[in-house]
C-alpha cells in the first residue's frame, strides 16, 4: 500500500486501521488512500481546458487504473476574468507560472501555452528542478527537442510529448514502444487536419482554395493567420519528430523540405482525379534508396499525388493518419482526429498517466524521451530525392509544342509516362499535363526551368510529386 508523501505516520496507521475494519465490505480501495500526484497545468486555453475537464470527468477512473491519483493543483492563465468554454475552479487559477513551477508541492508540470519562447523557459525551469514535464508543443520540440531531452536526462527526469504529433493518435508510443524492434523503411503521414479538410472540400465540392480556407476559418478549422498550417510548417514540425524517433538522430527543421497547399488549383485536383489520384499534403520519411549501409534519410512535407486505391487517399476532412512500414511487423496504419480539444487532451492525459506511474515507481527514465542511436545519421538533400512527377503547363496550342518540351525532358533523361491535353478550351492556350517516370528532384527542377523559357509556355509550371508506395 502506498500513501501520499504528506501523510504522517499517525495518518497512515489510522488508514490501515480503518481499512482492516471494513475490508470485507469494500469492493475498491478508496481514492484517498491511493496517494496522489500534484499537477500544474500551464495554459488554460482550448487544450488546457480540455485536460482539466478530462481529469475532472474521469479522475477516479484514471486513479483506479493507475493506483495513484492525479490532483490538479494549479492552472496558470493570462487573464483570470476571461470567459472560458470549460469552467475552471477559481481556487486553481493563477497568472504567474514561475511560482507554480517552483512550488515544492508541484510534482508534475504540463506545458500548454503554445509558441516557443515562453514555453521553452517553462519547460527548462521545470526540468532543471527534476520535475517531469508533459507538453503538446511540436514547434518547441522540433526546434529545441535535443536540448530539452538532454536537460531532462541530466536532471534524472523525463519529458513526455505524445500530444505533439497527430493529436489523439498514440503515434509516439507506437514508435518508442510498440514497434521498438523494427527498422522503418517508410513512414507516410497526413499530419495536418486543416490542410486535409481544405483539400477534401476542394475535391468534393469543386471549390477553389481561398473560398474553402475562408469557410474553414469561420468554422474554426483554420486560424485567422493560417500560414503555419497551409504552408506546411505544422506538418513539418511533426514529421521531424517522427523522423528523429524512427531513425535515431535529431532532425533539424531547416533540413526538412516543406511546401504548402496554397498553389493547388481546382485544375490540379480534377486532372489528378482523371489520372487516378487524389492530392494530399503528405509527410514522407524513409531511408535514401540504394544506400542501405548508410544512415541517410529522405524527409519532406509537400502536396503529393496519392493513388485513389491507397488507404491514405481515403483519409478525409480533419482526420490524420500515419502509415508505417516495419521490417518485422510489415504495414501498419494509425488513424484518428489529429487536433481539437478532446483528441489532444486525451493524448496529454495518456502522458500524465505515464508520468504518474514513473513517479510512483521512481523510474523516471524507464522510457527515455529520445535515445540517439544513429549519431552519424544525415538528411539527404531534397535535390537527391527520386520520384515520379505530375507536371502541368499552359502552352500555345500549335504544332511542335510537345516536341520542344519532350526534347528538354529527354536531354535530362526524364521519361514521359502519359500525357493529357484536354479539348474544348477557348483561344490558343491549353493546359498540358505530363506524368513523368522516376527522376531526381534536382534534374526535374532544372528541366522545368528550361521549359519555362520556351516561347510556347505561358505562366508558371506546376510540379507535384507522385507517391506510388512502391518500396
Amino acid at each position: 500500500m502506498e500513501f501520499h508523501k504528506d501523510f504522517s505516520p499517525l495518518d497512515r496507521f489510522l488508514c490501515i486501521l480503518h481499512l482492516s475494519a471494513h475490508w470485507e465490505s469494500c469492493n475498491f480501495i478508496p481514492f484517498v488512500f491511493m496517494g496522489q500526484i500534484n499537477v500544474a497545468i500551464i495554459g488554460g486555453g482550448t487544450v488546457g481546458g480540455g485536460v482539466y475537464q478530462a481529469l475532472k470527468r474521469n479522475g477516479r477512473l484514471i486513479a483506479s487504473r493507475l493506483g495513484i491519483g492525479l490532483s490538479i493543483r494549479n492552472v496558470v492563465v493570462r487573464d483570470l476574468k476571461k470567459k472560458r468554454n470549460v469552467q475552471i475552479a477559481r481556487k486553481h487559477l493563477s497568472t504567474e507560472w514561475k511560482p507554480v513551477v517552483d512550488d515544492p508541492k508541484t510534482d508534475l508540470v504540463v506545458e500548454l501555452v503554445g509558441g516557443v519562447k515562453i514555453a521553452r523557459q517553462i519547460v527548462k525551469r521545470a526540468l532543471s528542478q527534476g520535475k517531469p514535464v508533459v507538453t503538446a508543443n511540436k514547434a518547441l520540440l522540433s526546434e529545441h527537442g535535443e536540448e530539452l531531452f538532454s536537460l531532462a536526462n541530466q536532471n534524472g527526469t523525463n519529458l513526455y510529448y505524445e500530444a505533439s504529433v497527430a493529436g489523439g493518435i498514440p503515434i509516439i508510443k507506437v514508435l518508442r514502444e510498440g514497434l521498438i524492434g523494427n527498422q522503418f523503411p517508410y513512414i507516410y503521414g497526413i499530419l495536418n487536419g486543416t490542410c486535409n479538410y481544405i483539400l477534401t472540400r476542394m475535391k468534393r465540392e469543386g471549390c477553389d482554395f481561398q473560398s474553402v480556407l475562408e469557410d474553414a476559418q469561420r468554422l474554426g478549422y483554420a486560424e485567422a493567420e493560417p500560414s503555419l498550417d497551409v504552408d506546411g510548417f505544422d506538418a513539418m514540425h511533426k514529421a521531424g519528430i517522427l523522423g528523429s524517433l524512427a531513425h535515431g538522430f535529431w532532425i533539424p527543421p531547416e533540413q526538412i523540405h516543406v511546401e504548402g497547399i496554397r498553389d493547388i488549383s481546382q485544375q490540379d485536383i480534377q486532372f489528378a482525379d482523371q489520372l487516378g489520384y487524389g492530392i494530399k499534403l503528405l509527410a514522407s520519411i524513409k531511408p535514401l534508396a540504394g544506400t542501405k549501409a548508410s544512415n541517410a534519410v529522405q524527409i519532406s512535407v509537400c502536396p503529393t499525388l496519392v493513388p485513389k486505391g491507397h488507404v491514405l487517399a481515403g483519409v478525409q476532412d480533419v482526420f490524420n493518419a500515419v502509415y508505417i512500414g516495419g521490417d518485422i511487423v510489415g504495414e501498419t496504419l494509425y488513424y484518428g482526429r489529429g487536433a481539437g480539444q478532446d483528441a489532444t487532451a486525451s493524448a496529454v492525459v495518456s502522458d500524465l498517466a505515464d508520468a504518474a506511474l514513473d513517479l510512483k515507481h521512481q523510474t523516471h527514465n524507464r522510457i527515455p524521451p529520445f535515445s540517439p542511436h544513429a549519431e552519424d545519421g544525415t538528411v539527404s538533400p531534397w535535390e537527391e530525392t527520386v520520384s515520379p512527377f505530375y507536371l502541368r503547363l499552359n502552352v500555345v496550342d500549335r504544332p511542335g509544342t510537345m516536341s520542344q518540351i519532350a526534347a528538354i525532358l529527354a536531354e535530362a533523361k526524364i521519361g514521359i509516362s502519359s500525357i493529357i491535353q484536354p479539348e474544348g478550351h477557348e483561344g490558343n492556350m491549353v493546359p498540358l499535363i505530363l506524368m513523368v517516370h522516376d527522376a531526381k528532384v534536382g534534374a526535374m527542377e532544372t528541366a522545368v526551368k528550361q521549359i519555362r523559357k520556351l516561347k510556347v509556355v505561358r505562366g508558371q509550371p506546376k510540379v507535384i510529386r507522385v507517391e506510388n508506395f512502391e518500396e
